[in-house]
């Protein structure tokens, strides 16, 4: 049984072990896979492993031997499912295995504006506060976050985990989701336009879909409030990166932190290259260690259950 896993490297770059994936047949591992090698390198393999490199229905018909693909993360847009499934070949996917970590980075996007701890930390290195003649020395805005309205579009595992921390701050948290006024009993539902409009934070943990494409787009983003903070971790097509550059170079909102954008890598001219106030990790909020190394089990617990002919986490 020959597996071969693709992109490996932004899974592990090194500090977790395949070892699991290995004790279920001969395994290759390469860290990155281009395009045009997708084929050479995936021809003999019964199973193939991938992150982001794409499955399209061109190159599962040129993989006679495949099948099963399993998909080293939550999404599922890098293969082509339907046709995979017209062709009898298994698709599995990673569910909920970066739930905490991603709620994390939502709050060191929105504490960094609200505490400016790294802008403190660089004023010191830099000489200020020791010029200063008090005991203290401010010069930002700093924000308490009790009592200020946390609207979340997207209430599920990852919005539910936000919405806790919120609350724990002491943040009232309203969410924006088709499911039932009766199933979200600790917050308060309300529509899209009207987090956007009334919300301190908003927050976004949907997924990518026709409908959600640019979802916070010009006219949502002139509705926020001009001390308000929009807050991305889910997917970089949510938003137009035109009209939140506008915003922020017109100080129309407080600021936006974003972990994901609309191309990854980003262009060179990026419109938020530069923007101000405005803060961008690169697509990091799911990759901590931890997160990674569950997602490591999972992957090897849908293959054995592949193998073992009760396939669990189907897409």
């Amino acid at each position: 049984m020959n597996i071969t896993i693709l992109d490996g490297y932004s899974v592990n770059p090194g500090d977790l072990s395949w070892q699991e994936i290995a004790n279920e047949g001969n395994l290759t591992v390469y860290e990155r896979t281009a395009p045009d090698q997708v084929v050479e390198r995936a021809k003999d393999s019964e199973i193939v492993l991938t992150n982001k490199v794409v499955l399209d229905a061109d190159i599962l018909h040129q993989l006679p031997k495949l099948k099963y693909i399993g998909i080293l993360a939550t999404g599922i847009n890098v293969v082509d499912v339907a046709e995979a499934h017209r062709m009898g070949i298994t698709v599995t996917n990673i569910p909920s295995y970066s739930t905490m970590s991603v709620a994390q980075s939502v709050f060191a996007l929105l504490l960094a504006f609200t505490n400016s701890t790294e802008h403190y930390s660089d004023q010191f290195h830099h000489g200020e506060w020791a010029k200063c003649p008090d005991f203290c020395f401010v010069n930002t805005d700093l924000t308490e976050l009790a009592g200020k309205k946390f609207g979340i579009i997207g209430y599920g595992h990852i919005g539910r985990a936000a919405g806790t921390i919120a609350r724990a701050f002491g943040m009232e948290v309203y969410a924006a989701s088709s499911k039932p006024q009766d199933q979200l009993p600790e917050v308060v539902k309300m529509s899209i336009d009207d987090i956007f409009s009334t919300c301190d934070v908003v927050s976004l943990h949907c997924p990518l879909t026709d409908d959600t494409f640019h979802l916070a787009n010009a006219r949502r983003i002139g509705s926020m409030k001009s001390d308000a903070i929009l807050i991305n971790t889910a997917r970089g097509p949510l938003v137009d990166e035109e009209a939140l550059a506008d915003a922020l170079k017109a100080g129309r909102i407080r600021g936006a932190g974003l972990d994901v954008l609309g191309q990854e890598p980003p262009r060179a001219d990026n419109p938020l290259t530069g923007a101000p106030r405005c803060i961008v990790t690169p697509h990091i909020a799911w990759a901590t260690k931890e997160a990674r190394a569950r997602l490591m089990d999972i992957a090897a617990s849908n293959l054995r259950a592949y193998l073992a002919g009760s396939p669990v986490n189907r897409v």
